[in-house]
């Protein structure tokens, strides 16, 4: 006899999504703590994080992993990408051009509420597997 997976609960594997959205979620607060300590081991103070604009350039809106302060002044909007392999191109290599602009996006939005335009630029944080590369300057707004 055949029943419906839907009007007996969740269906199978169900939780599983659930489990992997947590396990991805804290795999991304672990490279975002990562990147954040070798970057202020390089003399970069943090400003804030995970800065979110709720509309913009897609319907997610855009988000900064960590806004931070260079020692020369330079405001850093800095996104961290981890993956476990560079199989599929890597992290850095996931940063597409949509990506790009949701953050060019934020980094305005953040931008507006400052009483004087500092110098900025966009780095990536690339992590594959246990390898980190510091991207600076990684793209132009």
């Amino acid at each position: 006899m055949f029943k419906s997976k839907s009007a007996d609960g969740p269906r199978p594997g169900g939780s599983r999504s659930a489990v992997g959205a947590q396990r991805r979620q804290a795999a991304g607060v672990a490279a975002e703590d990562r990147a954040l300590r070798h970057l202020q081991a390089q003399g970069l103070t943090l400003l804030q994080r995970n800065y979110r604009v709720a509309r913009g350039p897609s319907a997610r809106g855009g988000e900064i992993d960590l806004v931070m302060r260079d020692r020369d002044g330079t405001l850093v909007f800095v996104e961290v990408r981890a993956r476990s392999s560079t199989r599929h191109g890597g992290a850095a290599a996931s940063v597409s051009a949509g990506k790009q602009r949701a953050l060019v996006y934020a980094a305005r939005h953040y931008l507006a509420a400052l009483a004087a335009m500092p110098r900025c630029r966009f780095d990536v944080v690339a992590l594959d597997g246990d390898d980190l590369n510091w991207l600076r300057a990684a793209f132009e707004a």
